[in-house]
């Protein structure tokens, strides 16, 4: 079976489109942050395929709403035990030990979170968000000084903060990239790609046949990475406030 792929934007949603030797088009929603995929029958026309998707729209938007508010993580207590992931590695919680200084380590399978005596769990959440902004803060200069040169573009500066459906995005006004801090949680390899793909909005606004042309040559597994980054769905929501662009 031969297969194609495309990308549409779509009233403002991204639609990932496969072509496939199948006889009628059927039209998907992925969690966890409702990925839209379209199989389209063999010389199926762009127009009529938006013309579907633009039909379902309604559906389309129930369900993106219904799975980013289910597939979140499980409420994280911030006791110990508890499973988090730094840089796309697995580590196990522990609180126990305390000191006059926030302080958090990575050592081993363990990750330390070490507070004041008589922090409660909100306050040992502050410890480890702060922590993770600044892993991420930490390793985007490196990502940015590879492809900058690469891509023959600079960002004038990248803000580190909360976004509830998305991991990073480009302000072209400004050649701002916001980064979602949940990024210092997962595998280097989505940090990569997610900085890779604002920054080709400073070439490219849109996510049209230009935009995917670049992506596909510049960073050719760059549909895996996304993938691979979505597997796991944003962190739980009780600690921080997440922000819209």
């Amino acid at each position: 079976m031969s297969t194609d792929n495309a990308y549409l934007t779509v009233a403002g949603l991204g639609v990932d489109v496969v072509y496939k030797d199948i006889k009628n088009m059927h039209i998907a929603v992925y969690p966890p942050v409702g990925r839209v995929r379209v199989a389209a029958p063999q010389r199926t026309t762009e127009d009529a395929i938006r013309l579907a998707v633009v039909q379902r729209l309604a559906w389309i938007r129930r369900r993106r709403e219904q799975l980013q508010n289910a597939e979140r993580q499980t409420e994280r207590k911030m006791v110990s035990g508890e499973t988090h992931y730094v840089w796309g590695q697995r580590y196990l919680l522990d609180v126990s030990k305390s000191s006059g200084a926030y302080g958090v380590e990575a050592t081993g399978n363990t990750l330390w979170v070490i507070t004041p005596p008589g922090t409660d769990a909100s306050g040992r959440f502050g410890a480890l968000d702060r922590w993770y902004r600044r892993e991420l803060k930490a390793a985007v200069p490196a990502v940015l000084e590879k492809w900058q040169p690469i891509l023959g573009v600079e960002a004038a500066k990248f803000v580190v903060r909360r976004m509830k459906t998305k991991w990073g995005t480009c302000v072209t006004t400004s050649r701002t990239i916001w980064l979602n801090p949940e990024l210092a949680k997962k595998d280097p390899r989505g940090l990569e790609y997610i900085v890779v793909h604002e920054l080709m909005h400073l070439l490219e606004r849109g996510h049209g046949e230009k935009f995917v042309a670049l992506m596909d040559r510049f960073l050719p597994d760059w549909r895996a990475r996304r993938d691979e980054l979505n597997e796991a769905p944003l962190g739980h929501e009780e600690w921080g406030e997440y922000e819209q662009p």
